[in-house]
């Protein structure tokens, strides 16, 4: 009996060395990656759709969960990418305008991860960084700004891959540039125009299949470059014990699209892998929000998620309860104003036009450029649209919209007006009245009074100048 005894309590003390530690010693924090295509929809084959080619992303949501309802709070780079770093919607600190520059940002997440131990590898564009925070970089921000996927950091690291493929520019860019963009594609991973599926409210015309035909072969590309981070994990023998998580900054960059608050502007892929830790081809429903992406990390690294923080924790033993909602906001872009709310649940959204007597279709010389738009506007001008075409050129915006996204994707019937509606217009109308209420939403404020305040930079005189400029044209 003695002899069973000391034989269970010798094995007892050999099995965590097996394992490959010793019993009480720290488990080894996880590594977190997060790969993220600019201007990139959920327009993925693992969601379904018949024209994507994406078969290492599709390959990522087979290994891990894939998320159905994840959406960016703002539909364009900048103040998205802000509350992605700082964990605070950007109608909050002041990064809401689009090209504005904060001139004292609050901690970014990644301040957090350095005090729990983690290496900060963040790939920069410029000296100071990825410059569509709406803010500079604090010096020294991060650990590594090269490409790190040549030389995997040491352990544990949170490593930042952005692909610029997928960007609005580049679905127009000239044809050496898209040539060379898209240059590992095979001839059956090229889109036929005549085999996109156009949204109700675009013009049927060449020029709109090419774009959107551009736009999937630029996320294929995209899909080549995640299998290299993919590639780089396995090589390095860190995958094991890798979080994996891939998004797009927004939506997709076409107008209506990118720059608006409809489901085409902030529904975003998500797609995790967590070895040991996700089941594979796992789906999740629930409502996610880019703010999520800072204390889910703070909580998977196992440190303190500060309380400032205005998103939620959504993997791991601390994950919160579902949401019922999420939000969004557009501002001004660039030179051009205006304000805009969105709330949504997980089948209805409600959009609230703060300055209903400005058109939808207000000019923004940067998508101007986008063959979709120049066609689109010059049909409008020889009258040759349908209803639901011409409806973006109407002089007026209404003050409420309210769409039921199952019924309708595309956005086009506005239910604001329905009796049969009305109880869920009400809902949705309080919820972001008690949202903007709770955050603080400076969109209210005159962006002069904002500079005024010490907020921001001033940064209205060149915009001011455009539209000055187009004013005289």
């Amino acid at each position: 009996m003695l002899l069973a005894r000391c034989g269970l309590v010798a094995l007892s003390l050999l099995v965590p060395w097996l394992s490959g530690r010793a019993e009480g010693a720290p488990r080894t924090p996880p590594n977190i990656v997060l790969i993220v295509g600019e201007d990139m929809g959920p327009e993925l084959g693992c969601y379904g759709d018949a024209n994507a080619v994406t078969p290492n992303m599709d390959r990522l949501a087979a290994q891990g969960a894939r998320f159905t309802r994840c959406f960016t709070h703002a539909p364009v780079c900048a103040p998205s990418r802000s509350g992605l770093i700082t964990g605070r919607y950007p109608t909050s600190i002041g990064t809401h305008h689009m090209r504005s520059t904060l001139l004292k940002p609050p901690p970014l997440f990644t301040d957090y991860l350095k005090k729990a131990g983690y290496t900060i590898a963040w790939p920069t564009k410029t000296p100071y960084g990825k410059t569509d925070f709406n803010f500079a970089l604090p010096p020294k921000a991060f650990d590594i700004t090269a490409d790190w996927t040549k030389e995997i950091p040491k352990q544990p690291f949170f490593g930042f891959y952005n692909i610029f493929t997928s960007h609005e520019s580049q679905i127009r860019a000239p044809a050496t540039r898209f040539a060379k963009n898209t240059e590992r594609l095979k001839p059956s991973e090229r889109r036929d125009p005549a085999k996109m599926k156009l949204p109700a409210y675009y013009p049927d015309t060449p020029e709109v299949r090419r774009d959107l035909a551009n736009y999937y072969e630029l996320v294929t590309a995209v899909d080549y470059q995640v299998g290299v981070v993919l590639d780089a994990l396995d090589k390095a023998g860190v995958a094991d014990n890798t979080i994996v998580l891939l998004t797009g900054d927004h939506g997709r960059g076409l107008p209506r699209g990118k720059r608006w608050v409809y489901d085409r502007g902030i529904h975003v892929p998500l797609l995790v892998r967590w070895p040991g830790h996700i089941k594979p081809g796992t789906v999740r429903d629930d409502l996610v929000c880019f703010l999520d992406f800072a204390p889910t990390a703070l909580a998977l690294a196992g440190a303190d998620v500060p309380k400032e923080l205005q998103g939620q924790v959504v993997l791991g033993p601390k994950k919160a309860a579902e949401r019922k909602y999420i939000f969004a906001a557009r501002d001004r872009m660039d030179e051009t104003p205006d304000r805009i709310r969105a709330v949504r649940d997980k089948h209805y959204q409600y959009v609230r036009n703060f300055h209903p007597e400005w058109s939808r279709a207000q000019r923004i010389a940067y998508m101007e450029l986008m063959p979709t738009m120049q066609v689109w506007r010059k049909l409008h001008a020889e009258g040759k649209l349908n209803a639901v075409q011409d409806a973006f050129f109407a002089a007026t915006k209404p003050r409420e919209e309210l769409y039921d996204l199952d019924a309708d994707p595309d956005e086009v019937k506005n239910l604001a007006d329905d009796p049969k509606h009305k109880e869920k217009l009400i809902e949705l109308r309080a919820a972001l009245d008690r949202w903007m209420k709770e955050t603080n939403d400076l969109g209210a404020v005159p962006e002069r009074e904002l500079i005024e305040r010490g907020l921001v930079a001033d940064s209205l005189k060149q915009y001011e100048k455009r539209k000055e400029d187009k004013r005289s044209k």
